[in-house]
């Protein structure tokens, strides 16, 4: 599995995907479709040819399989241009096998594999003895496998039926030897399509509304090589997997025909719409036993629909005596270092402040207290979200904030309907060690336009040298924390950020009402 490093990635050169595909003369799928897929998203796809295949919609008429000095040839050709990942399609020969076999075990970039067994007219392009070699030789040196349904039932003899055993085949084709396993889910008889996604530590589902088109050649070649581009472009798995299905379903709804027959995907960029729904467990879409019916009561449809504004994090309650009568509308408790009664105490005199002042006030982490003490709102990061009782929170009428840094987060939060979505990091920071690259003002910009259904908030590295920049995207919140309670004066700080944050507004508002 590939370490997360950021959840928006300026490209300053392109990087390489060397596809191993065969050529199809319809030019709907094989190395056309992932030349396109990958011209998409800014990645430069080298080619190697393993058939030259002479087909359209309605039959294959023939399979033409390229020699292995040839398909040796062509790799050796486009090494020096160092691919960053390899996607492999159809192999049409033993022979072939066998020799990519002894390549792919020197290789040490990502290896994502669409194992093509059939056409779309249903013509078979791999045999027993292929099917056989193909278990045997290339899995063992896949980093992910992308069959379809019958390709995972082919793969494994496991009949496919349901959640279950589409489960159960994805654990048969990890015993194989490949890390990562994603039965794609668009011959699913079902609304949804649905993919299952096993990794080495993780399960979870990816779900979109099936879409009413039929231009769907190509879909299995246009998901494994976007998935090839998104590894290219340095993404984790998992991000590089939601970003993949949001771009399937953008390509579904361009798909168009061709003069008067079926079309294929049309790839159509970075994508920033149709975010997948996420679940853990089935393709029920739950997650973690909360239904993604519910969600969380709004933070801003009190204080006259204020956004959230500058959204100081603070340690002691006294911050809040120091902050509120300035005009600060949200603030977070986050405490680390007080525990049993003393915590107690410091929460219960947080949220008698902040009720006189009719401030939002969420604690950080403690939900069990904030619930007991008749707290605003809590606020989870990622790795709270598995033990907190989120059911519990919402009965008791708290409003949920939620931290994220990167698509397969997001994709995760939004299952939740929170309150609002915080995003970052925006900049280094020095309060928490984090393992993604920051965002800058232009990922921001990104997840602005990604994410326009929940108020956003801005984290991590804001300080007054940047907030203005940062007030001028239109976030709901900016949160902020040495920035003020380490300032020689917090309180001339905080009226300084308050009135940038709200002539910003003043500016976006004036603009949009044009």
């Amino acid at each position: 599995m590939l370490t997360p490093t950021h959840s928006f990635k300026t490209l300053t050169q392109k990087p390489v995907v060397l596809s191993i595909s065969g050529s199809d003369s319809a030019a709907m799928a094989g190395v056309q479709m992932d030349n396109r897929s990958c011209q998409a998203l800014s990645v430069h796809c080298v080619n190697a040819i393993t058939a030259v295949t002479a087909q359209n919609n309605h039959e294959v008429i023939a399979i033409n399989a390229v020699s292995v000095i040839e398909l040796e040839q062509q790799i050796q050709a486009v090494l020096p241009l160092n691919p960053q990942a390899i996607k492999i399609g159809m192999l049409a020969s033993t022979e072939q096998i066998d020799w990519l076999s002894d390549f792919l075990a020197q290789v040490e970039i990502p290896v994502i594999y669409d194992p093509v067994l059939a056409t779309s007219s249903f013509y078979s392009v791999a045999n027993n003895s292929i099917i056989s070699l193909i278990k045997s030789k290339i899995i063992p040196h896949v980093t992910i496998i992308t069959p379809n349904l019958a390709e995972a039932q082919a793969l494994t003899g496991i009949s496919i039926h349901d959640d279950s055993t589409t489960e159960l085949a994805a654990i048969a084709l990890q015993k194989m030897g490949c890390q990562w396993v994603i039965i794609t889910g668009g011959h699913r008889s079902s609304n949804w399509a649905s993919e299952f996604c096993a990794g080495p530590d993780t399960q979870f589902w990816l779900h979109n509304v099936k879409l009413d088109n039929k231009n769907l050649r190509g879909s299995g070649c246009f998901f494994a090589s976007t998935l090839a581009a998104t590894i290219a472009r340095g993404y984790d798995v998992r991000d590089a997997l939601v970003i993949t299905k949001m771009c399937v379903q953008n390509a579904i709804e361009k798909a168009a025909n061709v003069n008067d027959n079926m079309g294929c995907l049309e790839p159509n960029g970075f994508p920033t719409q149709n975010w997948p729904e996420y679940s853990e467990r089935t393709s029920k879409r739950t997650s973690n036993g909360f239904a993604i019916e519910q969600g969380f009561p709004s933070c801003t449809d009190h204080h006259d629909k204020k956004p959230l504004g500058l959204y100081p994090i603070v340690d002691r309650a006294v911050w809040l005596e120091r902050l509120l009568p300035l005009g600060v509308s949200t603030i977070q408790l986050r405490i680390k270092d007080l525990f049993g009664h003393a915590l107690v105490e410091e929460i219960t005199q947080a949220i008698t402040i902040a009720k006189r002042f009719n401030c939002r006030l969420f604690i950080n982490d403690y939900w069990q207290l904030a619930i007991e003490l008749g707290a605003y709102g809590v606020h989870l990061g990622q790795e709270d979200l598995a033990n907190a009782d989120l059911l519990a929170i919402k009965a008791a009428g708290l409003r949920l904030g939620i931290s994220t840094h990167s698509h397969w987060e997001m994709a995760r939060t939004r299952v939740f309907k929170p309150s609002y979505i915080a995003c970052g990091p925006i900049f280094p920071t020095t309060t928490k060690t984090m393992p993604w690259i920051p965002h800058g003002i232009e990922g921001l910009n990104y997840w602005r336009s990604a994410i326009n259904d929940y108020p956003l908030v801005a984290i991590a590295g804001i300080d007054e040298t940047n907030f203005h920049t940062i007030a001028e995207t239109g976030v709901s919140g900016i949160a902020l924390i040495t920035a003020i309670t380490k300032s020689p004066n917090p309180e001339a700080t905080t009226q300084k950020l308050l009135t940038i944050f709200e002539s910003a507004s003043e500016k976006i508002s004036h603009h949009h009402a044009k």
